[in-house]
């Protein structure tokens, strides 16, 4: 079956977070949810626009009707959870939720605040995620590992250097994690400023050149991943790869407060902030 409209994954969203334990990241929910409705690789590879999936872009508009509604709330830190209201259904009625929602909008307006009005994704313009991608997507392929190596940093990562040797494999750096005053492990990190999906192969590509020289790879894109990707990144007896595709990346940055302007829940992209990678 095709990805459904946003407003037919209100339930699939509230089952996947049900059967993940009531909280899960943004990536998990969209796993969880591709399963329940049985989707095909073909669906859940499709770009809705840039490098965001349609799947993970309509889950995102379910899940923000779903938290005006009540019954699902995020953390900074990009965990999705169940409100006590959350818990106690397993299911809602789609056109309630959106009437619901589209009068809080209206009251919102009444009052002078325009952070939510209850559009439709496909007649509202960009999220922040994908206006944040498409600052990264207009950096080099240099200033792009330059940003990489700010977010590691920045995410607590010491010693990172960006190496950009050809014929590396596509290596483009190292960096250690300390995880505390007496351990620590060495990665390798590829970035790839990219529109579209990366393949399993690009992955076996990078774990091949990693060639036991750290204990973990982290491979970085504006893009997304197949899901056949992440099912090798994740391999049995192979490195460990971790994965941090485009809208992943955006969430960190703000997370980070990083090319981000935060004013409760609005969101816009700094512009000023990618000057200095240029």
């Amino acid at each position: 079956m095709a990805v459904p409209k946003f407003d037919e994954l209100f339930n699939p969203v509230i089952q996947a977070l049900h059967e993940l334990g009531g909280s899960a990241t943004v990536r998990e929910i969209d796993e969880r949810v591709g399963e329940i409705l049985n989707l095909s690789e073909e669906d859940l590879n499709e770009i809705h626009r840039g490098s965001m999936t349609k799947l993970s872009y309509l889950c995102t508009w379910a899940r923000n009707y779903l938290k005006r509604y009540g019954v699902v709330e995020n953390s900074e830190r990009g965990v999705w959870r169940l409100t006590t209201k959350g818990y106690g259904i397993q299911e809602v009625d789609k056109e309630e939720v959106k009437r619901a929602v589209r009068d809080v909008g209206r009251k919102n307006v009444a009052v002078g605040d325009l952070s939510f009005v209850g559009e439709d994704p496909d007649t509202t313009t960009s999220t922040w995620q994908e206006n944040l991608i498409s600052e990264m997507y207009n950096l080099s392929p240099a200033a792009f590992e330059k940003l990489s190596q700010r977010l590691l940093r920045e995410a607590g990562f010491i010693e990172v250097e960006v190496t950009g040797r050809s014929g590396d494999g596509g290596i483009d750096g190292t960096g250690i994690l300390q995880l505390n005053s007496f351990l620590s492990f060495r990665i390798l990190f590829q970035c790839k400023r990219y529109k579209g999906s990366v393949s399993s192969q690009e992955i076996r590509n990078f774990r091949g050149a990693m060639d036991g020289r750290a204990q973990n790879g982290l491979f970085m894109t504006t893009g997304t991943f197949t899901r056949d990707a992440r099912n090798e990144a994740d391999r049995d007896g192979a490195t460990p790869i971790d994965l941090i595709d485009g809208n992943l990346f955006a969430e960190k940055m703000k997370e980070l407060g990083l090319g981000v302007i935060i004013n409760g829940e609005e969101v816009e992209v700094d512009g000023n902030f990618f000057k200095e990678f240029m």
